[in-house]
């Protein structure tokens, strides 16, 4: 049962954090060059990586708690678990701007460029990108 749970885990760590960090970095280019389409479809696909992404916590969680021996209580696994929330926040955050963004551009004011978006989307996604790499850090080398 461990080795299905450790398979699940991983399985939803790479097929889900990989895209989500890939798509969150391109969506400041789209805002810079107006690709409204682009710009949707980047939208929509960080809302379904974001969901998805949760299954790595679902089945790191029940591999420690399935795993036993005080696992969940060592101060890297809780380490994790924090930095993670913090990342599902970064993502709100994120498609919120995204949403704004996709509003601004297609409004047909010149005026309108979704700057601050832009900006926040980029940071954040970089933020998190950091997070992804610290909470890998956490789960190899401390054991």
């Amino acid at each position: 049962m461990s080795s299905l749970l450790l398979w699940l885990h991983i399985g939803f760590a790479i097929f889900t954090v990989g895209p989500l960090t890939a798509v969150t970095h391109a969506a400041p280019r789209a805002i810079r060059n107006n690709n409204v389409g682009l710009l949707q479809f980047i939208q929509r696909t960080t809302r379904f990586y974001s969901l998805a992404s949760l299954g790595v916590l679902v089945f790191g969680i029940a591999l420690g708690v399935y795993v036993g021996g005080g696992l969940l209580g060592k101060w890297y696994m809780t380490a994790s678990m924090t930095l993670f929330i913090v990342a599902i926040v970064l993502l709100v955050v994120i498609d919120r701007d995204l949403r704004t963004a996709v509003r601004v551009l297609s409004n047909t004011d010149a005026k309108d460029d979704a700057k601050v978006q832009r900006g926040r989307i980029a940071g954040c996604a970089g933020l998190m990108s950091l997070i992804w790499l610290v909470i890998l850090f956490l789960m190899i080398a401390p054991t």
